[in-house]
């Protein structure tokens, strides 16, 4: 139970595929309540209701890239919590380029441009949104989900390898004021390929899935034990754990060559 009395707020859940998802349950399993929230398009999509119901919570519709439903968002919150929340999880990411299978070198800049605001500017709203509201408890925890792609390149992960280095850029740089301000921390976990909605939604997914399975010493990390990550990033035991990309991949991204590969060859 440890994180017992504390209030969050869990972005991205669609189905009990997400990371989100799972995130949410391990919170409440650990003693904490939520809100639960997706842009209106994903809740229609996915299967948020279902999930609210198992963890007694509300869910409340938001666009992450819209200030007036992040305002209303986190009013709301506050509302239903009696007070500011403690931890906020940021699992958004969605590229029009990649779902209609542009090839990196020609790319439609309109839509590179919604990717950023979707992926990675929701982000640096979000908190921006949550400063202006004083919206988070002192010692509280800001989470979001990185890959890899944001430092080495992986080719058919197109224009969402610059969000996510965009995303980990804002936690570091947000995270010096929430730190000097409030003692929050800002972090960003960097997931192992991950069989969710969005992951099988890459081009060649399965095969670079069972690839990074190979060369990482552990193996590829599942959505569980991120949510197990998370749940500790959230509570007291990392309070000065902040401005970090905190790799959780298995080993992936430490190694260069693994003879298992060779093997296979």
């Amino acid at each position: 139970m440890i994180l017992k009395g504390k209030k969050g707020i869990i972005f991205g859940a669609l189905n009990s595929d997400s990371i989100a998802w799972k995130v949410a349950e391990r919170c409440v399993e650990e003693g904490a309540q939520i809100v639960l929230t997706n842009a209106p398009v994903a809740m229609r999509m996915g299967e948020i209701n279902g999930l609210a119901e198992k963890c007694n919570a509300p869910v409340i519709g938001a666009d992450a890239t819209s200030m007036e439903d992040l305002e209303n968002l986190f009013t709301k919150s506050m509302e239903h919590f009696g007070g500011k929340v403690d931890f906020v999880l940021h699992s958004i990411g969605m590229s029009v380029n990649v779902r209609k299978g542009k090839e990196y070198t020609d790319l439609n800049h309109e839509w590179m441009l919604k990717t950023f605001d979707v992926s990675a500017i929701s982000f640096h709203k979000m908190l921006q949104v949550m400063w202006k509201l004083d919206a988070i408890n002192d010692w509280g925890s800001v989470l979001g989900l990185s890959y890899i792609a944001a430092q080495r390149v992986f080719p058919d992960y197109s224009e969402m390898a610059e969000s996510k280095a965009l995303l980990e850029s804002f936690a570091r740089s947000f995270g010096y004021h929430y730190g000097t301000a409030k003692k929050v921390r800002v972090n960003t976990i960097s997931q192992s390929p991950t069989m969710t909605t969005a992951g099988k939604g890459v081009k060649g997914f399965t095969e670079f899935f069972n690839y990074a399975e190979t060369m990482s010493p552990l193996g590829n990390a599942p959505a569980l034990d991120c949510a197990n990550y998370c749940v500790v990033l959230f509570s007291d035991l990392t309070r000065y754990v902040t401005m970090q990309n905190l790799f959780h991949d298995g080993g992936f991204s430490s190694m260069g060559m693994s003879p298992a590969l060779i093997a296979e060859k």
